[in-house]
């Protein structure tokens, strides 16, 4: 077994404190990958502090992995040491259902093993995540990372990146359509760029008068404030498009509005309670709502490709793992220019 070190909490209540676990020597198909970066998502909060009710301790957050291949297993061929490899949400699925021959591992119909939080294949074994010193996983669910200067910045598409590009491309947005994005956090801002990189013209939906700046400088076109309901009337009908991207509890039926003829609205944001839906809001020029949970390996190793050839890199804020707990606090208050990204090397 290989002795790793890490941060984890042990309930909801506690303090993030080091950790010292064990991760499974390599089988032949593995990869050995040492951590360099590792990004902070907004579900680590929630299942960190067991929000959704399905936490189990002693938890190791992180799945928003970059590091450097430091062993390979004998079979791998898909990489080699000294190679830069990233990880996000999953590290395994039964590999033969249909979901997964279908490269939507992360819906695999008998048991998608989650990067923590979860268990391995045996639905036994706790699965530890990224923040942490280095992890082994299977290389078929290691993506592969071109080399660039700010690789901290790479860490957040495994899971910001894949979560907004999924929707985006399963809805072909494209050039000429009118697309919103509700929220300007970890995942609206990377919803803006990709959505810009498409060709569309963008709208920032957000509370906050002062991240106006922001959204113009990330390319958006447009930007509404959404806490004078009188801003939106003008917009009744106007949209192709709107990705809802908010993890607080909001109501839906103001965005479905503002959907025009066969619009869809794609909710990735996982607020803690259910939301309310007008049968009007959808009957309404054949409105669509729909979900969307992150993507499979192809085509998340597809964004990143996108995303490295046409420069897309989430906004970051790098720290060390020791201000984990005030980066938790400060991502619940907005207060992070987009996305915290641990320096592994602080461990």
């Amino acid at each position: 077994m290989l002795r790793t070190e890490g941060y984890a909490v042990t309930s909801a209540e506690s303090k993030f404190a080091p950790f010292a676990f064990e991760r499974r020597e390599l089988e032949p198909k593995d990869v050995l990958i040492e951590i360099m970066f590792c990004g902070v998502c907004h579900s680590d909060i929630h299942q960190a502090r067991n929000e959704w009710d399905n936490s189990s301790y002693p938890m190791v957050p992180g799945h928003e992995i970059v590091g450097r291949i430091k062993q390979t297993g004998a079979g791998v061929t898909k990489f080699k040491t000294g190679d830069f490899a990233g990880v996000g949400c999953f590290v395994d699925s039964c590999r033969t259902c249909d979901n997964c021959r279908q490269g939507a591992e992360q819906f695999c119909q008998v048991h998608a093993v989650m990067t923590y939080n979860g268990t391995e294949m045996d639905q036994q074994t706790p699965t530890f995540g990224g923040y942490s010193s280095q992890i082994v996983v299977a290389e078929a669910y290691a993506l592969k990372i071109r080399e660039q200067e700010n690789l901290a910045a790479v860490a957040p598409l495994l899971c910001a990146g894949i979560t907004t590009y999924s929707p985006l491309k399963r809805f072909n947005v494209r050039a000429g359509q009118k697309v919103g994005i509700v929220g300007l956090g970890g995942l609206g801002h990377m919803g803006v760029k990709l959505a810009v990189s498409m060709g569309a013209e963008v709208t920032v939906f957000s509370t906050s008068p002062s991240k106006e700046a922001d959204a113009r400088k990330l390319g958006a076109h447009n930007f509404v404030v959404t806490k004078n309901p009188e801003n939106l009337a003008p917009l009744a009908g106007a949209f192709n498009f709107i990705l809802d991207t908010v993890s607080a509890p909001h109501d839906l039926n103001p965005y479905l509005n503002l959907l025009a003829l066969n619009g869809a609205m794609v909710i990735v944001g996982i607020p803690t309670t259910p939301a309310e839906v007008a049968a009007f809001s959808l009957v309404t020029n054949n409105r669509i709502l729909a979900g969307s949970g992150i993507g499979g390996i192809p085509e998340t190793q597809e964004m990143l490709d996108y995303c490295f050839e046409n420069k897309i890199f989430s906004e970051v804020e790098i720290i060390p793992i020791q201000k984990i707990e005030e980066a938790f606090e400060r991502t619940l208050k907005a207060d992070v220019r987009y996305r915290f990204v641990i320096d592994m090397a602080s461990l």
